[in-house]
């Protein structure tokens, strides 16, 4: 048997999964925490790593290994390969001011979506480094390289061998908003625009690629989380992946390179030579984490709760901009709470106020992508919740498809390394369960209300 390992270094955790490389049977797993916050220095992402990897057994037998990781996080080197300063993370909103002006400063959205395929908010690399060269203009002259968290993992894997051996993918290096999908370049002159001066930044490899070597261990070019995942869960034309994790994505697979101007849909390749147009909203399954908190239950408890509740929960409305939000862009919004009335006041009426507005942010995503979707495939920590499961449909005005419970991030990397080992065409197929349906009759009256009064926020 021929083991691969796949890597997820999200927001808050590192999975690490190793394997069959023939197969996809999971051979073993292990996972450790990060710290909170939006910001963090990217050694705790190499310790937890390390330990991830000791709880799954090690990679004394593995033959490849991929990273998948958050994506658009800010990591500066110094000529040497030391970290700058923190790394500042995708869910760190203090560049929206920075992003508006780099906007105007190229000439508005389209122009940016006719450069890199996506118009910069908060979340993207190049925002960051403008706000680094206004605001710490000492750690931006000592900046000598810009990578991406997976970048900097498979770096430090390889043995960190200088700062112009950094490598990446097509699929991470389309969100940093200096990288262009639809022409497969960067563009020194928006790095530039946003720093003051240009960095070396991680040479792109093709998706099978071999990005160095781990000892033994063959390192594949990993990319960003939601690249990763949609190899994990098999994405093919015609899905739509919904995905309820720290952050909530929609998206789909495209053979053609996208040019939003409005800004919604943030045109992204993916990890297969394809893209991956993309719409994120900063505020999911924390949403319910925070409304499980208020009510002092834990998530099945919410979610029993909110499935006691009616569709639309007797008017009671959670606009859920808990952390400002990304799509629509509104960096400094907050959460509110509409409609409330003594006949809804209890905690089943706010629990499912809390899950419908979380889903009503996503399918307002689904909208934006302006595709007709075969299948909607739920996944991420969020869609394990019954009641997310159950409500999905209502508020989709559709049928929704639940794979099996899985690490898709780390699975999806562990397949990119399968891929890596097997050089074929296209990623190795490997055999997954049926997912499960889930079916309910559409409630449009709860859209229609939430954009009401998302629409005052």
């Amino acid at each position: 048997m021929t083991l691969v390992a796949g890597v997820d270094s999200s927001t808050q955790s590192c999975k690490v999964v190793i394997r069959d490389a023939e197969s996809g049977a999971l051979v073993r797993e292990g996972r450790a925490s990060h710290p909170d916050g939006t910001e963090i220095d990217p050694g705790h992402w190499w310790d937890a790593l390390q330990r991830a990897v000791e709880q799954a057994g090690g990679l004394s037998d593995v033959a490849a290994l991929a990273v998948g990781a958050q994506q658009h996080g800010m990591v500066c080197l110094d000529e040497q390969g030391g970290v700058v300063r923190d790394a500042l993370l995708w869910n760190d909103t203090r560049s929206a001011r920075a992003a508006e002006e780099l906007v105007t400063e190229l000439g508005g959205p389209r122009a940016w979506a006719e450069a890199v395929g996506s118009v910069p908010v908060a979340s993207f690399t190049v925002t960051k480094l403008r706000w680094l060269a206004e605001h710490e203009p000492d750690n931006a002259a000592r900046t000598a390289a810009v990578c991406l968290p997976h970048d900097w993992l498979t770096w430090r894997l390889a043995g960190a061998p200088g700062i112009n051996a950094i490598t990446t993918d097509r699929g991470d290096a389309s969100g940093t908003g200096y990288w262009s999908p639809g022409t497969g370049s960067y563009r020194p002159d928006l790095l530039k625009l946003a720093m003051g001066h240009t960095p070396v930044v991680p040479r792109v490899l093709g998706p099978t690629a071999e990005a160095g070597r781990a000892g033994d261990v063959l390192l594949a070019p990993g990319t960003g989380d939601n690249m990763a995942a949609a190899l994990g869960v098999g994405l093919r034309p015609g899905d739509v992946v919904v995905s309820i994790g720290t952050s909530g994505t929609v998206f789909a697979c495209a053979g053609e390179a996208s040019h939003d101007p409005s800004g919604a849909v943030a045109g992204f390749a993916d990890a297969t030579g394809r893209f991956l147009p993309l719409v994120c909203t900063l505020n999911a399954a924390r949403v319910l984490d925070a409304a499980a908190r208020m009510l002092g239950v834990g998530l099945d408890e919410l979610g029993e709760l909110a499935l006691q509740a009616p569709p639309g929960a007797d008017g009671l409305v959670l606009v859920p901009y808990l952390e400002g939000e990304r799509t629509p862009n509104k960096p400094d919004a907050t959460g509110s709470v509409h409609g409330l009335r003594l006949a809804n006041s209890t905690p089943a009426h706010f629990a499912r106020a809390a899950v419908e507005g979380m889903l009503c942010g996503l399918a307002d995503g689904l909208d934006a992508l302006g595709v007709e979707p075969e299948r909607i495939l739920l996944i991420g920590g969020g869609a394990r919740s019954q009641a997310v499961r159950a409500i999905a449909p209502t508020v989709f005005g559709r049928p929704v498809l639940v794979p099996e419970p899985g690490e898709y991030v780390a699975d999806g990397a562990a397949r990119q390394a399968a891929w890596l080992l097997g050089g074929t065409a296209e990623p190795p197929s490997w055999q997954a369960g049926e997912p499960r349906r889930y079916e309910a009759d559409p409630a449009p009256d709860v859209r229609a209300r939430y954009a009401e009064a998302a629409a005052t926020v």
